[in-house]
């Protein structure tokens, strides 16, 4: 019986004894090399001091928005909401037809007149891109473009002399002069009919709304060519239908430096998946259906906004890093920016009427005087200017 604890020990005896290395040793038979040292929660001077800044708590995220996540939400967008871009577009150059100088707002001023013919034949002329750039300056201008119609309502058509006041040339591109804002015979038309030969649009081909974004692109073509503005400051503004065509511009191109969101509405930045206000069937009416991708009517029948792949406040995360103003009136996505180490509104609060939410990269005012611009110009021209932007 004595013989199993015998030969237990006999068999632990022949064991070598544990090897005894320090850290470093063992480190080096791990074939660990080098590493680098931990955070310094001592001395914030440190160049490894500890981060307590939460716009740099996550180095890896941003790279993967930009490569990962937001292509993932482009696509859907592309496909089922606003439509695919045909792989070639024509080319265009910019003439000028006409300089003239002139007073306005009691500021000397150049006004050019651009034209842009499109690079084929059998597309006719649009119309002239007016741009008013103030003379009195030794440096580049900045650049406030709206995408304006000349029958929205205007409560304060000072806009443009704010402008000047403050050292910023203006142009005024009229998004009809690219593409026709109808569905029965212009689509056919305009940028649209040109790349199509005059046949009817794929479901998922470009609508209206992504037309005008294109031609907003080709006019910051334009300014890049002229000594007298600054292309890397461009601000683009537009109203309502127009609006809606602004953020799509600046989610598509990241050239813009910053953006005036007015009364965009659906389509836009208002939440799709919300009962409130106009829905997707309001849009896919026949004065209206044209400015969407084919694929986008069947969310009004027989499906619902409730299975659009993408909820539109993604669309403003596309415009991040680029600062945004968002701009309503009323009458009778702020983590993808702190991704970015930019900073949302702030708050989770529906402000008061007349309050303006302005110390974020995205801001909001809503004013009383309805569906218009006007009263909200100034407090765009100030958010502008706080990144030396128009």
């Amino acid at each position: 019986m004595r013989l199993l604890p015998l030969l237990a020990l006999t068999l632990f005896a022949a064991d070598p004894p544990p090897v005894q290395f320090t850290a470093a040793a063992n480190q080096s038979s791990l074939l660990i090399t080098e590493l680098r040292r931990g955070a310094d929660g001592r001395n914030n001077n440190a160049a490894n001091a500890s981060n307590y800044d939460e716009s740099r708590a996550n180095p890896t995220k941003p790279a993967q928005w930009w490569k990962l996540r937001r292509p993932e939400i482009v696509e859907p967008f592309d496909r089922e909401t606003y439509g695919n871009m045909p792989n070639v577009t024509p080319a265009v150059r910019w003439e000028v037809t006409a300089t003239t100088n002139e007073i306005e707002a009691e500021i000397p001023v150049v006004k050019m007149s651009l034209l842009r013919p499109v690079d084929n034949a059998a597309y006719p002329q649009m119309k002239e891109l007016p741009l008013v750039t103030p003379t009195n300056a030794k440096a580049k201008r900045p650049v406030v473009m709206e995408l304006g119609f000349a029958n929205f309502p205007r409560r304060d058509t000072t806009w443009q002399k704010r402008t000047l006041q403050i050292g910023c040339a203006y142009a005024i591109l009229a998004p009809t002069s690219i593409q026709p804002d109808n569905g029965a015979a212009g689509l056919t038309q305009g940028i649209i009919g040109l790349v199509n030969k005059g046949q009817p649009r794929a479901v998922d081909a470009w609508g209206v709304l992504r037309a005008w974004a294109w031609g907003t692109s080709r006019a910051l073509d334009s300014f890049a060519t002229d000594p007298a503005v600054d292309a890397t400051r461009v601000g683009l503004e537009g109203h309502s239908r127009s609006g809606k065509a602004t953020v799509v511009a600046m989610a598509y191109d990241q050239r813009f430096s910053v953006a005036f969101l007015s009364s965009s509405g659906a389509d836009s930045v208002k939440l799709h998946r919300r009962l409130y206000g106009e829905q997707v069937e309001n849009v896919a009416v026949p004065s209206e259906y044209h400015w969407m991708a084919g694929n986008y009517l069947k969310y009004a029948g027989p499906k619902t906004a409730a299975d659009l792949p993408v909820a539109s406040h993604e669309l403003l995360t596309l415009c991040a890093p680029c600062p945004v103003f968002i701009s309503s009136g009323h009458q009778g996505d702020g983590p993808v920016y702190q991704l970015l180490g930019k900073k949302g509104m702030g708050t989770a609060e529906f402000p008061a009427l007349e309050t303006a939410l302005v110390d974020g990269d995205i801001a909001f005012r809503q004013h009383s005087a309805g569906h218009t611009s006007g009263p909200n110009w100034p407090a765009f021209l100030s958010f502008a200017a706080r990144y030396g932007k128009p």
